[in-house]
């Protein structure tokens, strides 16, 4: 027999808990459990003001954040609607039934407002990652860095070729093209000193002209992480322009604020090729970090059979080659780029040798050698090392991040605008991807005694 017609809502009144409506293993029950912003009334009460009406919660609006990006839903007016309508969602944000969700304009205004003023996000995230600390997630022995390209919230249809642009009135009053206007006074500017961007976005000027993301050519930003290997826990995040001069510059202000914030400092630094310039292995060899990262040894490459760098005596303490001929070649000093010193053999000498002919076809030999050297030579023994190996396995867990923050957070595309908006939007994805380790790891069943 045909049963009844479902949805008849003829009762008046319901026995309703909204606790039971959320099951126990619930990823959002989980979170919660590892999740503690009790703290961040306190952090923000300096951003209000005394007078007024009752503000809405700040842990209120940070929770509802973490759900949106969390569950991809980075539109405040969207995720307004998904809280008002899901019942999970409500839970873990700490409102009954009847309580009304903010306006979407309120979490706006206080995102680019208070939470920039106050860097709560940054605050936040730390606070995840101390909890990934206290629960054991953390090893503090080797870390890995890598950058992943995000296309930016700016048509690549839209742009102006060249680094100039006449501002308008109008562009000028958008927060994007201020705070560009402004980095470029500073100490670390968005753009590359040394080579003028061969187009810039009206909308987003911070963001970089690359070739390097999914499309053939777009405006782009790239998200820089800092992972322990041991449990891919995301240690730092940084916001930069797609250049690869911005990414490795990254790489040292993440590993020194973390030292600062959380007392870590790697042993071992695991990166890509990207990551092997004689500046960045000098810095990892001077503050103690093993660099395992390949290197190329292009002593030993030279053509037509004649003597490469490799064939010639390096004298540290005279800083000085001396050649198969038993000649010295001498340097003045000078770094040319700032990074090369140049050795020349005298003239006389190369002319009058046998063994010219194997060694050069100019009037003197010159051998160039990194100011960095030593650092290059040192990471170049320990590619031949097995804790090297083991660092070139574990470093694909970042690969392994950057895929989740793009398949499963759909951070494909940023919808914030300038480095600031992209700044946030980074740190709400690794916060929540912490989260989800740390609440695996805190919410894990006990092991199952075995069976007699």
């Amino acid at each position: 027999m045909m049963g009844e017609p479902l949805g008849r809502q003829d009762r008046l009144f319901y026995e309703f808990d909204l606790e039971d409506m959320v099951p126990a293993d619930h990823l959002l029950r989980r979170i919660d459990a590892a999740l503690d912003l009790t703290w961040l009334r306190g952090e923000m009460k300096s951003h209000y003001s005394h007078l007024g009406c009752p503000s809405v919660c700040p842990e209120l609006m940070m929770r509802m954040l973490l759900v949106g990006y969390c569950y991809s839903i980075r539109s405040e007016r969207r995720l307004c609607q998904e809280v008002q309508m899901n019942l999970a969602y409500r839970w873990f944000c700490g409102l009954g039934l009847e309580d009304k969700v903010p306006h979407h304009s309120t979490i706006s205004v206080n995102r680019h407002g208070r939470f920039r003023e106050s860097d709560i996000l940054r605050k936040v995230f730390e606070e995840v990652v101390c909890g990934c600390m206290t629960a054991g997630l953390v090893g503090g022995e080797g870390f890995a860095v890598d950058a992943s390209v995000i296309e930016a919230n700016a048509s690549r249809f839209q742009r102006v070729e060249g680094s100039e642009v006449d501002w308008t009135d109008a562009q000028r009053a958008s927060r994007p093209v201020r705070e560009y206007l402004v980095a470029l006074d500073s100490e670390n500017p968005p753009t590359n000193p040394k080579q003028k961007p061969k187009a810039m976005s009206p909308s987003d000027p911070s963001a970089a002209w690359t070739t390097r993301g999914r499309h053939k050519v777009m405006f782009g930003y790239s998200l820089n992480y800092l992972i322990d290997m041991e449990n891919a826990v995301i240690v730092d995040v940084e916001a930069t322009p797609t250049r690869i001069s911005k990414e490795v510059d990254a790489t040292e202000t993440m590993i020194e604020r973390s030292e600062e914030c959380f007392a870590l400092k790697p042993k071992r630094l695991a990166g890509d090729v990207a990551y092997g310039t004689g500046e960045m292995l000098g810095w990892l060899v001077e503050h103690d970090i093993d660099p395992h990262i390949p290197v190329w040894d292009q002593s030993k490459v030279a053509p037509d059979g004649k003597f490469t760098r490799a064939d010639f005596i390096y004298d540290k303490e005279r800083d000085l080659y001396i050649c198969p001929g038993s000649k010295m070649l001498k340097t003045s000093g000078t770094a040319h780029d700032g990074t090369t010193l140049k050795y020349l053999a005298k003239r006389s000498d190369c002319a009058a040798c046998p063994l010219r002919p194997r060694c050069t076809t100019g009037l003197e030999r010159r051998i160039q050698r990194d100011i960095n050297q030593q650092a290059r030579d040192y990471t170049q023994s320990l590619m031949e090392t097995e804790a090297y190996g083991v660092s070139c396995g574990e470093r694909k867990k970042i690969e392994a991040l950057f895929g989740e923050a793009k398949q499963i957070l759909s951070m494909v595309r940023l919808r914030l605008r300038g480095l600031t908006g992209a700044r946030d939007e980074f740190l709400l994805t690794a916060t929540v991807q912490n989260l989800k380790r740390l609440a695996n790891h805190t919410t894990r069943p006990p092991p199952q005694p075995l069976m007699a």
